[in-house]
């Protein structure tokens, strides 16, 4: 009989000992430490599913007052990365009305809080054949999406003015250049400002997403402009009011259509934070916070690591400051930047050469950069240390498009990979464990 593994996401100390002890009773059955979080979850969950569909837990169980995702959004975002997983809800309340709305959500049952043996056993057991058999058709279609996709990467702003939008522009436009298929998406809302930087109009915009469940492959090419760099864009709505359409939930849907659309997606989150481009910093791989080396905004870009902090939006550590408008001479460099900010500090600096950008600024067409400018030159070189100009690498070595990986791939700071997200996944992988695959008589 096949092992069942049952990864638990338990926040609460009580009812994480409960669940575990009823679960290490059952026949069968392989559970893991809980995980306290939903973060820690999904990350877990994107590490084992990177390795391969098998190592995957057959069930996932999430308690009711998990965070910082609340149950039910977890539960959806659970089904829609990483569908050949049974999760099952463990709540105090009930009803035919939360019955519903976590079948909607994907959830394959329900137990109730405190859970009897017996309940819990069926529950986990419906669960483990619903995504047995999930396995066996993807068995069959290994074109379908089984893991975490293409790689997301948002570009924030400390304070407005810092040179946000046009760094997310330069390095979509690298890593398109370096021939990695890349979206650029604007979640600068209100004020987002891609379309003028690459000369662009067009009625779509993200907020026409909003409120879609299904975003086929068909509906997401409406949706985004074939720019004449290559870049995918998918742009902010001309009208800022319809930026209020666009909510956590759709932003978790856009985002992960499009990892499945796309290798790269690039996301210009500005500088104001809502509930939209919060959950793409979230859920992003890798977060780029921009700065210039001024007083003001580095104490802005402390607070914003801050607020990350406070909301497990993302941790200082997991966060890549850059320095734009950088001088050798200034009292500010990196290095101060990242012991203030906790962060990681890039390598790669962008040089105070305005002059050099201006013209196609003014111009709206920032694609057309002198590939001689210093400013270019630096930000495609970051780029590269943040590994975006190469495919991401597969266990064998050889780059997702079947291509051997280049000999020439920049190399990278220590702790990051061009194969992997800059990101670290799975916090407490290690109380997990890696499952095998076991059988018994």
């Amino acid at each position: 009989m096949t092992i069942v593994r049952i990864l638990p996401a338990v926040a609460e100390p009580d009812a994480a000992r409960t669940l575990s002890g009823l679960l290490s009773q059952l026949p069968h059955a392989e559970p893991a430490q809980p995980l306290t979080d939903s973060t820690s979850l999904l990350n877990t969950l994107a590490d084992l599913a990177a390795e391969s569909l098998d190592e995957l837990p057959e069930v996932v169980l999430v308690h009711e007052r998990i965070g910082p995702l609340q149950a039910l959004d977890l539960i959806r975002e659970v089904g829609l990365r990483f569908p050949a997983v049974g999760v099952v809800l463990a709540t105090s309340a009930g009803g035919p009305g939360l019955y519903s709305a976590a079948m909607d959500s994907g959830a394959r049952g329900l137990v109730a809080m405190p859970p009897s043996y017996e309940e819990l056993a069926a529950r986990v057991q419906t669960a483990a054949q619903w995504a047995v058999g999930v396995r066996r058709h993807l068995g069959r279609a290994p074109e379908l999406p089984t893991g975490p996709g293409g790689t997301v990467l948002t570009v924030t702003g400390a304070k407005g003015g810092v040179g946000t939008t046009f760094a997310a522009v330069q390095l979509a436009l690298a890593a398109q250049a370096a021939g990695r298929r890349t979206v650029l998406v604007d979640l600068d809302l209100q004020s987002g400002d891609v379309a003028s930087y690459l000369d662009v109009q067009f009625r779509r915009s993200v907020a026409d997403l909003a409120g879609i469940q299904d975003l086929t492959p068909r509906v997401l090419q409406e949706a985004v402009y074939d720019h004449q760099s290559g870049l995918g864009l998918l742009l902010a709505p001309g009208d800022g009011e319809r930026g209020e359409e666009v909510d956590d939930q759709a932003t978790r849907l856009i985002v992960d259509a499009l990892r499945h659309r796309y290798e790269l997606v690039v996301i210009d989150c500005g500088t104001q934070m809502t509930g939209a481009n919060t959950t793409a910093i979230e859920t992003a791989d890798t977060g780029l916070l921009i700065t210039t080396p001024d007083v003001i905004s580095v104490r802005a870009a402390k607070r914003m690591v801050r607020l990350w902090e406070r909301l497990q939006v993302r941790k200082p550590e997991e966060t890549v400051t850059v320095v734009n408008r950088h001088t050798k001479s200034a009292e500010i460099q990196p290095a101060l930047v990242e012991r203030i900010t906790r962060t990681k500090a890039a390598r790669t600096t962008v040089p105070a050469h305005y002059k050099e950008i201006q013209p196609v600024v003014d111009a709206g067409r920032v694609h057309d950069l002198d590939a001689r400018s210093t400013i270019r030159q630096a930000l495609w070189t970051l780029a590269g240390e943040l590994g975006l100009l190469t495919a991401p690498e597969n266990a064998t070595g050889t780059r997702a498009d079947g291509a051997s990986t280049p000999s020439s791939a920049v190399a990278l700071p220590a702790g990051r990979s061009g194969g992997k997200p800059a990101r670290q996944r799975g916090g407490d992988r290690g109380s997990v464990g890696p499952w095998r695959r076991r059988k018994e008589g």
